[in-house]
């Protein structure tokens, strides 16, 4: 079938699907292809990965799932689409590609979502366009609808199409991503920094040579969504406590790589953490296999391994028996923390970290990539880069990054007698 003859009538629903959100009130689902994606084991996975790893250690609301948040971006899409300047903008076969994209952009994340990638070495974009391209239920739909399908979506992914305002969409400075993340995530967190004007923002958007540029009317609704991301990362997302309980994941899994490398003989049955500390390239159903559930009784029973590094950390991890930290200025301070672990009869290289977070809230990528800086249409037809028409984000571009450097460390050499937070 020619991708211009295609049509998303010939696959609506005869009546069209809802589900209750806590931000969108009613995500809405008019065609078939989408209904069946929502129903495959890629994306019901998502409901047993969390969407900000070990926030919820800080902010007990926060468990809210990928799933949810798959979701909204989705739903953030649909709405896009529905304008009448994307509609006119886009064929059908491009707007089911996109809407597609937003519904799977996640699918491959692991437990923990970024923090697993970090204690893995795995990326969940590539892992993502696996699980679209090759065999899984995902793919099966898709290819259902055109040949083309899977690697079109796949390609989205990959910020790679056609017209640069199908990427933007999903993947930009101002995307569907980034809209639900910031609104969700402060939703259930219980805060107000990620809060911002999301239905304005969409009301000034405008399409100009194929990309998305939005009307200088809206600079102050974008100011504030600049705004909202540069406070949620900082109070929410890079929050010390939170970044704690990842160390420690990251800790344990260092550990069970160190000792797999020397033949250590586990008590625990690994075989589905196997693929992932051997080295080895995994395969897609090995890499969907993992998930939260499945972390959480490897660590419970962990907790009862011969050896003591990998026992405690599992330990700290289960009861939130966190590491403690204070702020540094540069290394050098490091190997302080370093002897007193010694001296306390801990191995430094588990029991001392050195973390520096950095945020930058805005960056300047040039103007016309397809994940530029936003661009703003002015009243007089031109085209103007938002750093240069806000004062407020120009500030916020030439300032210095924000660093938060911290070394986490054990306070006491007995776990049961960490009690201060």
């Amino acid at each position: 079938m020619d991708k211009n003859e295609f049509t998303l009538e010939q696959y609506r629903l005869h009546e069209s699907r809802v589900i209750r959100d806590a931000i969108h009130g009613y995500i809405t689902f008019e065609y078939l292809p989408i209904w069946q994606l929502i129903a495959t084991a890629e994306v019901q996975r998502l409901r047993r990965i969390k969407q900000l790893g070990g926030t919820y250690m800080v902010f007990p609301s926060a468990e809210h799932s990928r799933f949810t948040h798959s979701l909204g971006v989705y739903e953030t899409v649909r709405k896009m689409c529905a304008l009448d300047e994307i509609d006119k903008h886009l064929n059908d076969y491009e707007k089911l590609t996109v809407m597609c994209a937003g519904l799977l952009h996640d699918i491959g994340h692991g437990p923990f979502s970024h923090t697993f990638e970090g204690a893995f070495h795995t990326n969940h974009e590539e892992m993502t366009r696996r699980m679209i391209l090759e065999e899984s239920e995902v793919h099966h739909v898709l290819k259902s609808v055109h040949e083309d399908l899977p690697l079109d979506v796949a390609n989205v992914i990959a910020h790679k199409a056609s017209k640069p305002m199908i990427v933007q969409m999903v993947s930009s400075q101002l995307d569907a991503d980034r809209m639900d993340y910031l609104l969700r995530d402060s939703y259930f967190a219980g805060v107000t920094y990620g809060e911002f004007d999301r239905s304005r923002i969409l009301r000034t958007l405008r399409i100009k040579d194929d990309r998305i540029v939005f009307k200088y009317s809206g600079v102050q609704a974008i100011e504030d969504y600049i705004l909202a991301r540069y406070h949620m990362y900082y109070q929410v997302y890079f929050h010390p406590t939170a970044r704690s309980y990842e160390h420690v994941f990251q800790l344990i899994a260092k550990r069970l790589t160190v000792l797999y490398e020397q033949g250590y003989h586990f008590q625990t049955n690994i075989q589905y953490l196997l693929p992932f500390i051997s080295g080895e390239k995994m395969s897609v159903a090995e890499y969907e296999a993992l998930d939260e559930n499945v972390i959480y009784y490897y660590i419970g029973e962990m907790q009862n391994e011969d050896d003591a590094i990998l026992s405690d950390l599992c330990q700290r991890f289960i009861n939130r028996h966190l590491f403690k930290y204070e702020s540094i200025n540069d290394a050098s301070e490091i190997e302080e923390y370093r002897k007193k672990t010694i001296e306390k009869g801990l191995d430094p290289d588990y029991y001392v970290v050195d973390d520096e977070a950095i945020q930058v809230p805005y960056k300047h990528y040039g103007v016309g990539k397809h994940t530029g800086e936003i661009e703003i249409l002015m009243e007089d037809g031109t085209i103007s880069t938002l750093s240069d028409t806000s004062h407020i984000v120009n500030a916020i571009l030439h300032s210095k990054p924000k660093i938060d450097r911290k070394v986490f460390f054990v306070r006491n050499s007995n776990w049961r007698k960490e009690t201060d937070e």
